[in-house]
């Protein structure tokens, strides 16, 4: 019974009792010496870090020629040694394989194979971190936005933003991506044009034409899958065959709506599993739900703004972050070009910290460095990515003066 029963922390994380008091007996007794090796070896070894950038495809109109690579220094932050692995159009969204061996990549295009969009396989060089081309598959659907990999890496998720449309791609036993086991598209009435719940004197439209699929993701768990569609402001929920790789609408909530307008774009699943943020485009809001890992409902609780008390006229939220600790949450702001801070409570709300600007123009992606001490933003109309240290105490990105030039970047990478 001992063995079994659980320890559960403040945030919700969950362990065997035994087992919990043995590890931090055993890690109690080497921490310090493990802290410092550990600090030594973050100094010394660099990560290497995939640039995806706006190319001038069309209907893209970026400035950068593909896949970029870089090298940060843990010490300082510092991204450098810029070198093009990948000349491919806009891959605006880029993912590493849990093995590590391959790296994928949507290309943000609406002419690949009669008027889709495009995914490319790469595998990748262990020692230099250059890219091999494996190969490119129809991404199913116009302007795919958003790739996930599901835990077995297995399978491939696609969400094809102007096709309104959801793909699940084999992944080969070599890394190349195989035909679609799953192809869907969204269908119903659409949000209006203006969000509710905008500041005051937004003009923040975009995407309530048609559906859109924002971004699509498989819980902690590997059991469900959710996908953001901003133009029908719904949040998907299906059940996942991790061996076959087939959706099932979930029965019990087919999906979440958000308020009429919002444009939820990407969702970020609190480290306990149990908590879901959303953060949407147009009203610039985050939404909390409580998320059953059990039947993958979603139940919507507290509303914040990313922007400042006060703030009127029109910005487009952009990326939603949690810290690997739980303890804080980030979101990007386009217009406003700042990032918002909260706090997470043990209950799961939200309370504002406070903002710093991103140095740049339009942060389409935001990301934390594996060592959670730095934070990088990715300023698409400035060609820059700008560098952050973040306060341990506050959560507050702290620019360090570093800007990395790389045209329209669009997303950013860890290869850890």
């Amino acid at each position: 019974m001992e063995e079994s029963a659980v320890v559960e922390d403040t945030y919700g994380f969950v362990g065997s009792r035994r087992r919990f008091l043995r590890g931090a007996a055993s890690l109690g007794l080497a921490h310090s010496a493990l802290a410092r090796a550990a600090a030594q070896m973050a100094t010394r070894r660099r990560q290497l870090v995939y640039v995806g950038t706006y190319t001038g495809a069309p209907g893209a109109g970026g400035n950068g020629e593909g896949i970029y690579l870089f090298e940060m220094d843990p010490a300082t932050g510092e991204l450098s040694d810029r070198r093009l692995v990948a000349k491919t159009p806009s891959p605006s969204w880029i993912a590493v394989h849990p093995s590590r061996r391959y790296l994928y990549a949507v290309n943000e295009v609406s002419d690949y194979a009669g008027g889709s969009g495009s995914v490319g396989a790469y595998a990748v060089d262990p020692a230099g971190g250059d890219l091999r081309p494996l190969n490119t598959v129809s991404s199913q659907g116009a302007g795919p936005a958003y790739l996930g990999l599901d835990a077995t890496g297995r399978f491939a998720f696609v969400a094809n933003y102007a096709g309104g449309s959801l793909a699940v791609l084999a992944i080969q036993d070599d890394g190349s991506l195989g035909g679609p086991v799953e192809v869907r598209r969204d269908t119903g009435s659409v949000g209006s044009q203006q969000a509710a719940g905008a500041p005051v004197g937004s003009y923040a439209v975009s995407g309530h034409d048609a559906p859109h699929v924002h971004m699509i993701a498989a819980d902690p768990a590997n059991r469900f899958v959710l996908a953001a569609d901003l133009g029908q402001d719904r949040l998907y929920s299906f059940r996942f065959d991790a061996a076959t790789g087939k959706l099932t609408a979930n029965a019990a909530t087919p999906y979440a709506c958000l308020p009429s307008g919002a444009g939820p774009r990407h969702f970020v699943f609190h480290p306990n599993g149990r908590w879901l943020y959303s953060i949407q485009e147009e009203s610039s809001t985050v939404v909390r739900f409580q998320y059953d890992r059990e039947t993958g409902a979603m139940t919507p609780g507290q509303t914040v703004s990313t922007l400042p008390a006060g703030f009127a006229g029109s910005s487009f939220a952009s990326e939603i972050l949690i810290s690997a600790d739980g303890r804080r949450l980030y979101a990007a702001n386009r217009l406003h070009d700042s990032i918002a801070v909260f706090a997470i409570a043990a209950s799961g709300r939200l309370t504002w910290v406070g903002e710093a600007s991103t140095h740049g123009d339009y942060p389409s992606q935001c990301r934390i460095d594996p060592t959670g001490r730095f934070f990088y933003a990715c300023n698409r109309r400035s060609d820059c990515i700008t560098t952050f240290r973040i306060d341990s105490s506050t959560g507050l990105p702290a620019f360090t003066g570093r800007y990395t030039a790389v045209g329209s970047p669009a997303s950013l990478t860890f290869f850890a």
